[in-house]
């Protein structure tokens, strides 16, 4: 099913279309996690337990109107569904991580201490091994 495109609030402006495309709370978390692996609603909300089920369908419905992520009914309804990657919105993983590092450095900088226990599990590196 094709969906209308969303369209640039500002004509011309690469800046507002990345920022329409990705920008708010959600977004560049939700697609560091799929950048991972593709996942189940389920288990992104497991990832995310701050963000309600309302908003999650939104982002997610947003980013797939966008061409960068794509869902995958898995059998007959009501089967659940994968959200992944498309291969569109692969081209955004080195921007995220650069985001995520940078963030780190940001926390790191401000001096401010890190709840190693808080939620959003995907938004932090993997462990090497």
């Amino acid at each position: 099913m094709h969906r209308p495109r969303r369209r640039n609030p500002v004509s011309d402006c690469p800046l507002t279309a990345a920022l329409a495309a990705i920008g708010g709370k959600w977004k560049i978390i939700i697609l560091y996690c799929l950048s991972r692996s593709p996942r189940h609603f389920a288990a992104l909300r497991q990832l995310l337990p701050s963000i309600s089920q309302k908003v999650l369908t939104e982002q997610l419905r947003e980013l797939m109107a966008d061409e960068i992520v794509e869902r995958e009914v898995t059998g007959e309804i009501p089967a659940p569904v994968v959200y992944s990657l498309t291969e569109y919105g692969r081209t955004l993983i080195p921007l995220v991580e650069a985001v995520r590092v940078w963030g780190q450095g940001h926390i790191e900088h401000m001096g401010e201490p890190q709840d190693r226990e808080a939620p959003m599990a995907c938004a932090r590196p993997a462990a090497a091994g």
